[in-house]
């Protein structure tokens, strides 16, 4: 199938027809149809063709949705409607097409020629119409499998298509996902939507594992495997802590990392999808810790920086507490001190105590020195990420299997790993905003589509290829999962909640209570038919310890019947080790038009620059209020343009709306962080928490640091989000009036235990596009 390049010639007059037959359901006193077609007649050049008129009006309609966001919904329709028209609504047609470039698995397409008129019955085509530009565009640019860049099939199909995957010939099962899937209930991860149904389902997005020797054989080996998982579209969390420092018979970590570096540009995950991406783990006590707070850093020569990877701590409890009292911190080279990586809390404070009493270390330093270049690094690269190795350890349902030694790319996923398991971990994520019916969040919709997740994720661990052996049998041994959200802002919006309300803060919670409810008892219940994970036995599940009393939550705290579902946990199993860790969702966001994860609107009115392209990302619930009000005019939104997508200084707007619509700039660290610790109580895995601070230094990061360690987060911090002197996109935050905190030069045992009240920081810029772990 090839796409005509003859030229046609432009009517203006059946361009109108055509948008405005596609405008139903819009807001034509908003969308402007004629000033759509004059922009177009203006931009027409000779020799046009079919698809660059596509592309032209498409693009002239983005542009236009700062005015109104139908303005992209009718850009994402025209290029919806053009693929229909190309491809038709046949699924089982489709199939045919995608067999004859074998890009569809041989079982999958027996199913849809033998199932042709139920499952071509029970696509919506339709429902190709509900994208924005941006989402439209994300699933054409990266999702909807093609060949030399002609799409060859349909979002729907797409759905349908994993779906098969999944489920195989449970055609009830497959249909109800489907169903829900293209309706946005909930999506699949990225390596999920890339390969299910195709002859290659590598299906898992995480991924973690430890570099253990340092001899050349053993390095190369690993290096074989890290380079097999990200051709796979894995995004792979690697821990060195055993690496020994530099020396006359080492080469230390840098030269290692270097070479972990060259891997991940040479290798294109997914065929090209995205980049390659790995994360880097390293204890604080290695003595080449400030070599990895470098790797990152814009300055200095080329050949000690390492920018394509990504960098994290996995932070032990003494360090913070040495921090904080202003003591000395001990640096080991890992050949000489051994084990510290595998050993936590009491037993790590005893090893390290007896390795500085016999005075092993390489050198002794102030604590607050290490401290000072963490947070520098952070504030001029983002990095490291803030892990708590402690907390991860002592609140994990796979602590009877060893000491866990680092995440994943993404921060979220918390699984143990050894010489012969390489951990791994399937993710899914909840489209919250589409529980909101009829001014109310129904829990009871939500809990019913957490068990079809939770089951669909079990299937996917049995039906997923690995790229590695050490990963299938690791995912053998505990089968985790990660159930993840997207919209937990839009949620608060649809019901006109503020992020920073009470009232937001009890649903947060009540929300993520129900979702680890429902998963364990469907896991509980599968356990029941299969049996459960066969390393079940001895974790703190099999002894009634769940999550929320690993952080002392009291039972009347609780909203569900807790007490039975930890009686027949000790009675049946699960069979899944872990079960829900909210991951970014950067692009499966963009999908579904919510904003990420659980994190708040970045901007109002802003530009998103990806790798699919640059797109217009406007607030449609604040144009919405603000329509209903009668005060959306032009001059307004060049106003919000003005103010950098910022309302709060524009006084014809009530006070109330500017309550409902601040950005992250303008909500609280102390929110994003307690929030954090109240969804923690509810989740077994992880979560990736980004900070966000307009103009960080030391004594502010610090404060926040310190005060989510004492909260028992997990994850400390993701990303350290920041906000450049001069935005080359306008659509950021001036927020030059605000208070500027007192800037310290070191931190101090003050600063360490600063207040709620003073955690009064302000959030930030471009948020993160990672697509390995998007839920």
């Amino acid at each position: 199938m090839t796409i005509s390049k003859e030229a046609i010639s432009f009517d203006a007059a059946r361009l109108k027809r055509s948008l405005l037959k596609l405008s139903f359901g819009l807001n034509l006193k908003f969308v402007d149809i004629s000033l759509v077609v004059e922009k177009v007649s203006l931009a027409i050049i000779e020799n046009l063709h079919l698809q660059d008129l596509l592309k032209l009006t498409s693009e002239i309609l983005a542009s236009l949705s700062t005015r109104h966001y139908d303005y992209s919904n009718l850009a994402a329709r025209l290029l919806a409607n053009h693929l229909r028209n190309r491809l038709g609504d046949s699924f089982s047609a489709n199939c045919e097409r995608l067999a004859e470039h074998g890009f569809i698995d041989k079982g999958l397409l027996t199913i849809a020629r033998s199932n042709s008129v139920l499952l071509n019955e029970s696509i919506k085509p339709e429902r190709d119409f509900s994208f924005d530009y941006f989402g439209y565009m994300t699933l054409s640019s990266i999702y909807l499998l093609k060949k030399d860049d002609l799409i060859l099939e349909t979002p729907q199909f797409l759905f349908m298509r994993v779906a098969l995957g999944i489920h195989g010939e449970n055609l009830s099962s497959a249909i109800q996902t489907y169903d829900l899937m293209s309706q946005g209930y909930f999506i699949h991860a990225s390596p999920t939507l890339f390969h299910a149904g195709t002859p290659t389902p590598y299906l898992s997005s995480c991924f973690l594992m430890g570099l253990q020797d340092a001899d050349v054989n053993s390095i190369y080996q690993s290096l074989h495997k890290i380079a097999m998982i990200s051709n796979a579209a894995g995004g792979i969390g690697i821990n060195v802590h055993d690496i020994p420092s530099e020396d006359a018979c080492n080469r230390g970590i840098v030269p290692l990392i270097k070479v972990l570096n060259e891997t991940a540009r040479y290798v294109q995950q997914g065929s090209n999808k995205r980049p390659s991406a790995f994360a880097i783990y390293l204890e604080p006590w290695h003595e080449e810790v400030f070599d990895l707070l470098n790797l990152r850093k814009n300055h200095g020569k080329e050949e000690i920086r390492a920018r394509d990877l990504f960098y994290a701590l996995w932070i032990p409890d003494l360090f913070m507490e040495k921090v904080e009292k202003n003591e000395d911190w001990c640096l080991f080279n890992p050949l000489h001190a051994k084990g510290l990586n595998e050993v936590y809390g009491e037993q790590f404070n005893r090893l390290y105590a007896q390795y500085e009493k016999k005075e092993m270390y390489v050198r002794k330093i102030p604590a607050q020195q290490l401290w000072n270049a963490i947070v520098d690094a952070q504030i001029e690269t983002g990095t490291p990420f803030m892990l708590y190795k402690d907390s991860c350890n002592r609140k994990s349902n796979q602590s009877n299997l060893g000491t866990i030694q680092c995440s994943n790319l993404c921060c979220e996923i918390m699984e143990y790993s050894s010489r012969d398991q390489i951990a791994v971990c399937n993710l899914a994520s909840i489209g919250l905003p589409k529980y909101v019916v009829d001014g109310k969040f129904d829990f009871e919709r939500l809990r019913n589509s957490v068990r079809i997740v939770t089951e669909n994720l079990n299937k996917v661990i049995d039906i997923s290829k690995y790229p590695v052996p050490e990963a299938s049998y690791s995912n053998d041994l505990t089968r985790p999962m990660a159930i993840g959200v997207q919209g937990l802002w839009d949620t608060f919006m649809r019901l006109k909640i503020p992020y920073d309300s009470e009232e937001a803060a009890t649903l947060n919670s009540q929300i993520f209570e129900t979702i680890y409810y429902s998963a364990l008892e469907t896991s509980m219940n599968i356990a029941k038919k299969l049996g459960p994970y066969k390393k079940f036995q001895g974790s703190l599940a099999s002894k009634g310890l769940l999550q929320m009393d690993l952080w002392n939550v009291k039972e009347e705290d609780l909203t569900l019947d807790w007490k039975s579902l930890r009686s027949d946990i000790v009675k049946h199993g699960l069979r899944n080790s872990l079960l829900v860790g909210p991951m970014p969702t950067a692009s499966t966001s963009q999908i579904l038009g919510f904003c990420e994860s659980f994190e708040p609107l970045s901007y109002n009115f802003y530009t998103r620059r990806v790798s699919s392209g640059e797109y217009q990302v406007v607030n449609k619930y604040l144009i919405d209020d603000l329509i209903n009000l009668g005060l959306w005019t032009d001059s307004l939104r060049q106003e919000i343009i003005a103010n950098d997508g910022s309302i709060q200084e524009i006084d014809e707007i009530p006070q109330e709306v500017k309550n409902l619509y601040k950005t992250v700039w303008e909500i609280s660290q102390r929110v994003t962080i307690n929030m954090a610790a109240d969804r923690g109580r509810f989740i077994d895995q992880s979560q990736s928490m980004n900070l966000y601070l307009a103009k960080p230094n030391r004594g502010k990061l610090t404060a926040m640091h310190f005060y989510a360690w004492k909260k028992g987060l997990k994850t400390g911090m993701y990303y350290l989000r920041t906000k450049a002197a001069s935005s080359a996109i306008k659509f950021s935050i001036d927020l030059s009036k605000r208070k500027r905190d007192e800037t310290y030069n070191t931190p101090t045992k003050r600063q360490a235990m600063q207040t709620e009240e003073e955690l009064e920081t302000t959030p930030s810029c471009q948020l993160n596009n990672c697509e390995s772990c998007s839920g």
